[in-house]
């Protein structure tokens, strides 16, 4: 790490990627290792909350006619599977992750490509590709609020959340990754996400990090 990639967590916002009811275990877009990650993406999200700084839950909606769809998908969609469409229950964010009951996803709202608001600081992003800032609200968001460093938990490295890795890099944020809250991360996904400079560390090592006292110059990130 050096003084330019080193994360500043007084100045981070988390970044949640397709956590969503349908990649449990047991359910039609299952993707392992998801199910037993999500109480330590729970504990980032608490903290984050506690600490009152952003939370960013990027999200798949999937029309039901397949029209939205990506291309690798869009046939099965077509033909009927039921994975993340719009209005279903496995469409919703798992519910553990959810900042309280009445949580639920507002799809007209966010295939229309507007931010949700679930709270002052908590909101939902829909993306209509792999990358959280591919035509998303997600970069002005961000700017809006003077955020620094990427904090990334969720489903599937591979696909979604390396894309958005690689996209935050790009655009210069800090990065880190809570490498034991991140289904699909392995060791060489770790070796290449160092290679870019993102701290990969685990989650308890995040979370200290979030709740110690704020170091930074800059007042630490509240509501508007």
């Amino acid at each position: 790490m050096t003084d330019y990639t080193s994360p500043d967590y007084d100045r981070a916002a988390l970044i949640t990627i397709d956590v969503q009811s349908d990649t449990l275990d047991g359910q039609p877009l299952e993707i392992p290792g998801t199910t037993s990650a999500l109480p330590r993406m729970v504990r980032l999200a608490n903290a984050f909350r506690a600490r009152r700084r952003p939370i960013f839950h990027v999200v798949r909606i999937y029309r039901r006619d397949g029209t939205n769809v990506d291309l690798c998908r869009r046939a099965v969609v077509e033909q009927g599977a039921d994975m993340l469409i719009e209005g279903s229950p496995g469409c919703e964010l798992a519910a553990a992750l959810r900042p309280g009951e009445g949580a639920c996803l507002d799809p007209a709202l966010l295939l229309q490509g507007h931010l949700q608001a679930w709270s002052g600081n908590e909101f939902v992003v829909y993306k209509p590709r792999w990358g959280a800032f591919f035509e998303t609200p997600l970069m002005a968001a961000l700017e809006q609020r003077g955020v620094s460093t990427l904090v990334f938990v969720g489903c599937n490295f591979p696909n979604c959340p390396r894309t958005s890795i690689y996209q935050a890099s790009e655009r210069d944020f800090r990065v880190a990754v809570a490498a034991d809250a991140l289904s699909g991360l392995d060791a060489a996904g770790t070796r290449q996400l160092e290679a870019i400079g993102v701290a990969v560390r685990p989650t308890n090592a995040i979370v200290d990090a979030v709740m110690a006292p704020t170091t930074s110059l800059q007042s630490p990130l509240v509501p508007e």
